[in-house]
């Protein structure tokens, strides 16, 4: 049998993600490739950095999170973007993704100066 938690235990975990990046997190959109881990090192070409919220993502609701606020900036380089990672206070990776599936921008096809904003994006925990 797989292992299953309650919506609870779901969005209790879920909201912990907020105190854990801290009030001064960073996503960084990079034009290479989603590396094998958050350890790993940055992916080559950053095209841009976004200064977060100080609470990134919405509370927990039916076991997911949705980005809160406006995330946005400017390109600093110019490429497509394919991979994203969202960086702690302390500036460590805490979580990474692809740009076509994990979340919404406005343009993939960044420009250095164009605006960039992060139109969705939503957090779900498994073990249903």
């Amino acid at each position: 049998m797989a292992l299953q938690y309650g919506t609870t235990l779901r969005n209790a975990k879920m909201n912990t993600i907020n105190t854990t990046l801290g009030v001064t997190a960073t996503m960084k959109i990079f034009s290479g490739a989603v590396p094998a881990n958050c350890a790993a090192a940055d992916p080559a070409g950053t095209l841009a950095t976004i200064n977060l919220p100080a609470s990134p993502f919405n509370a927990a609701a039916s076991r997911a999170v949705t980005k809160n606020g406006t995330w946005s900036t400017t390109g600093s380089a110019a490429g497509i973007a394919a991979s994203w990672r969202v960086y702690d206070s302390s500036a460590v990776c805490q979580m990474q993704g692809n740009c076509s599936t994990d979340l919404v921008f406005n343009n993939t096809n960044i420009a250095i100066g164009q605006p960039i904003d992060v139109t969705t994006f939503t957090l779900t925990s498994g073990n249903a």
